[in-house]
C-alpha cells in the first residue's frame, strides 16, 4: 500500500464545487451534468473526486455516519487490484494500529470496499472493481 490513488472531498454543494474546480481552476473531467452524483477529475498522478458530504459520511458508516462528529469531509483511497488485496490491506491496517470502520463488502456501485482510520482518525477507503484499469505507475485510470 505505497500509493494514494484518490482523494475524495466531501462537499456541501457538488455543483458549486464542480464549477470551482472545473471552470475556475481548469481541472479536467468528462462530467457535463449540472448536478452529478460524483465527480472524478482526470488530473495526473493522484486523482481528485467530489462527493456529497452526507453521502460520503454514510458510505463510511451507514449506521453512525461521522458527519457532524468532527469528520473533516476528506478521505484517501487505495485502489487495489483484487478483492483479496482489499482484505489483506484492511488486515494490515488493523495490525498496524488502524481502526476498521467498515469491513470490506460488496458495495452499491459494483465494487468491493472497506474503510479504516489511521491513529489520528484520517479515513482511508480500500476498494476494488473488476472494471478498473491502472497505468504503468499503478495509478487508477479514470475516463
Amino acid at each position: 500500500m505505497n500509493r494514494v490513488n484518490l482523494i475524495t472531498l466531501g462537499v456541501k454543494n457538488i455543483r458549486q464545487s464542480l464549477e470551482f474546480y472545473r471552470d475556475g481552476l481548469g481541472f479536467q473531467t468528462s462530467v457535463d451534468e449540472e448536478d452529478p452524483g460524483i465527480v472524478f477529475f482526470q488530473n495526473n498522478g493522484t486523482k481528485l473526486a467530489l462527493y456529497p458530504l452526507e453521502e460520503l459520511a454514510k458510505d463510511i458508516d451507514p449506521d453512525n455516519p461521522p458527519a457532524g462528529n468532527g469528520f473533516p469531509g476528506i478521505t484517501f483511497a487505495y485502489n487495489a487490484k483484487s478483492a483479496e488485496e482489499v482484505d489483506a490491506t484492511i488486515a494490515q491496517a488493523e495490525q498496524a494500529g488502524g481502526k476498521i470502520i467498515k469491513s470490506p463488502e460488496k458495495v452499491f456501485w459494483g465494487g468491493y470496499s472497506g474503510y479504516f482510520a489511521d491513529p489520528d482518525g484520517y479515513v482511508w477507503e480500500v476498494a476494488y472493481a473488476d472494471s478498473w484499469e491502472f497505468d504503468a505507475n499503478d495509478m487508477l485510470i479514470i475516463d
